[in-house]
């Protein structure tokens, strides 16, 4: 019916972007980049089931899956640049205050974020 709104059956949001001019030591540091998914997980109400991470050349790739879906951070610490994707199910959930805490702890000067309603109401 027109004008009535119903509550989505699956609740999705992806929050991502670039980030420019991040600290270049934290760029290169996998253990560090783990734990900042990790914690990103924690700041986002999402439910860590596991996290892999590959060191890329002088970048690397982080994968954390979340039981809301995943996170995940790729760097180039020669451009000072990373991507960052935070997507979760689930209204309990805060994408972008996950994707937030990433921009911050990468310590970006600027950065891009664009927003993603992944919800279904069938």
């Amino acid at each position: 019916m027109m004008g009535v709104m119903s509550t989505p059956k699956v609740v999705g949001r992806q929050v991502y972007g670039s980030l420019y001019e991040c600290d270049n030591e934290i760029l290169k540091d996998r253990e560090k980049l783990e734990e900042i998914a990790r914690e990103a997980a924690k700041i986002g109400n999402m439910t860590l089931l596991d996290i892999k991470s590959w060191k890329i050349g002088e970048g690397v790739s982080v994968v954390a899956i979340v039981l809301e879906s995943h996170i995940t951070i790729h760097t180039w610490p020669e451009y000072s640049f990373a991507t960052v994707d935070v997507y979760s199910c689930g209204a309990h959930t805060d994408p972008y205050k996950a994707f937030m805490y990433i921009v911050n702890e990468l310590k970006a000067k600027r950065y891009t974020i664009n927003e993603a309603d992944r919800s279904s109401e069938f």
